[in-house]
């Protein structure tokens, strides 16, 4: 199998990672801060660490708290429920959002959610229309994911939060797609709370997300639990983050997300998918009945590919490339519900996306656009 749908999840892992969560399934699968014996002392030191090395990856401050949870749809349910809304309150999203973010809002009754508006010809964000509407309706909160799932649009955040807090709103990114691909410097963005995915760009596993609370935002707690601390207060601790861990923590998830912080190099991982990046656009566009939804400008865009093919209905070509080349990709909406009325890929049922990764290779790709050309002629 040529797997190109690493936009949902990277496939496969490093090495390390998977020897690391092996060991740790065997050595220390214990439940850390509920004992002080040498093996919960030792998972223990494996959450911290990997804490350390997320503020790292992020050049956040050391008070900085990383709270772990399951997922980053989680993480993103936590923030959005935690923070302290009123009637009224506006909230901005770009049109890119994932449903981690557009339905958790959705959920939330008396705010209202306005779309950043984008130019409808690079769909790029259009700043100077988004600061017009800064102005005209003040933002409590403002939502960003960093890179498309869909287009592998690199969105303007810097440009984004910085307008945002002129007007002292609350700034969240959503880095499943660009934390361990690109730059993510919590130095360099306004950004309050940074949410992560262990799974994605990182080459983690499943079971480990969170989010870095950089400017140490108040959240109203969201999960309760037990913590294995103040058992016998029925309130949750106020210890920043232990407030937001209940539940056990998935220990053998973190010490493969561990291995994974160890191993990651950035600006490798980042000049390889450029390479495939570049000459897989380079080489749709050349080819007839292929529409692909990319940025015109090549630095604004990286990793993700999402076409249409003439006479195809998107889950149709995802079929083929399955059966007949043994091409993984995916198809249809890519739970993102904003951006496709202005992709206009309805009468295709959504795009065919590929996402590439550290591990693909060339010769993948030249094997995908041939299997293309064999469909198109």
């Amino acid at each position: 199998m040529i797997y190109l749908d690493n936009a949902a999840t990277t496939f496969p892992k490093p090495e390390p990672v998977y020897e690391g969560m092996d060991k740790a399934n065997r050595k220390y699968a214990v439940n850390s801060g509920r004992g002080s014996y040498k093996a919960a002392q030792k998972a223990a030191k494996v959450i911290d660490d990997t804490r350390m090395l997320i503020r790292k990856l992020v050049a956040a401050d050391v008070i900085a708290d990383v709270v772990f949870s399951p997922s980053i749809t989680v993480a993103l349910n936590q923030v959005i429920k935690g923070i302290s809304w009123e009637n009224n309150d506006i909230v901005y999203v770009s049109p890119y959002e994932h449903n981690a973010i557009a339905r958790t809002l959705n959920s939330l009754s008396g705010i209202r959610v306005i779309e950043l508006p984008i130019n409808k010809k690079t769909f790029e964000i259009d700043i100077e229309k988004m600061k017009y509407l800064f102005a005209k309706d003040r933002p409590k909160a403002v939502f960003c994911t960093h890179i498309s799932n869909v287009t592998g649009y690199i969105l303007p955040v810097e440009k984004v939060f910085s307008e945002a807090k002129k007007y002292d709103a609350i700034t969240v990114l959503d880095s499943a797609q660009s934390l361990g691909l690109i730059e993510v410097n919590s130095k360099k963005i306004d950004a309050d709370i940074i949410a992560f995915a262990g799974h994605k760009t990182l080459y983690g596993p499943f079971g480990i997300g969170g989010f870095i609370n950089i400017s140490n935002i108040s959240l109203n707690v969201v999960l309760t639990g037990g913590t294995g601390t103040d058992s016998l207060n029925l309130d949750m601790p106020e210890q920043n983050t232990t407030k937001y861990e209940p539940s056990s923590f998935n220990i053998v998830a973190i010490a493969g997300l561990y291995e994974a912080l160890k191993c990651l190099d950035v600006n490798r991982n980042y000049q390889h998918e450029r390479i495939l990046t570049d000459y897989l656009v380079d080489n749709l566009n050349n080819i007839k009945g292929v529409t692909c939804f990319v940025p015109l400008d090549r630095n604004k865009h990286i990793g993700i590919i999402s076409f249409v093919i003439n006479g195809y209905k998107s889950d149709d070509v995802g079929m083929i490339l399955d059966e007949d080349y043994d091409i993984a990709v995916r198809t249809g909406y890519h739970c993102a519900p904003y951006i496709h009325k202005y992709l206009d890929d309805k009468e295709y049922l959504g795009t065919v996306r590929i996402g590439v990764s550290q591990f693909n290779s060339k010769e993948d790709i030249k094997h995908l656009i041939k299997s293309i050309n064999e469909l198109t002629r």
